[in-house]
């Protein structure tokens, strides 16, 4: 069986830094829509964010930033 030397495609810690970027985006992106809503609005837009649905968006997406932080840190 052959063994590969080769480092794997982004590092070992691809996951992580995913999990990361998608959380943190995720808790911004339902706290940025709850604080503020966009001024344009179309046909069938509704005009502020659901509140209930926009915290637990961001507090899911805290716990997955602050979960792959500490995976990060830990080494």
């Amino acid at each position: 069986m052959r063994r590969y030397d080769d480092p794997m495609f982004l590092g070992q810690d691809l996951l992580a830094y995913l999990v990361l970027a998608i959380g943190g985006a995720m808790a911004v992106g339902s706290v940025a829509a709850l604080v503020r809503p966009p001024e344009l609005r179309g046909e069938g837009d509704l005009e502020r964010a659901p509140v209930g649905r926009s915290l637990v968006f961001a507090a899911i997406g805290s716990f997955g930033a602050i979960w792959a932080l500490a995976s990060l840190l830990r080494g």
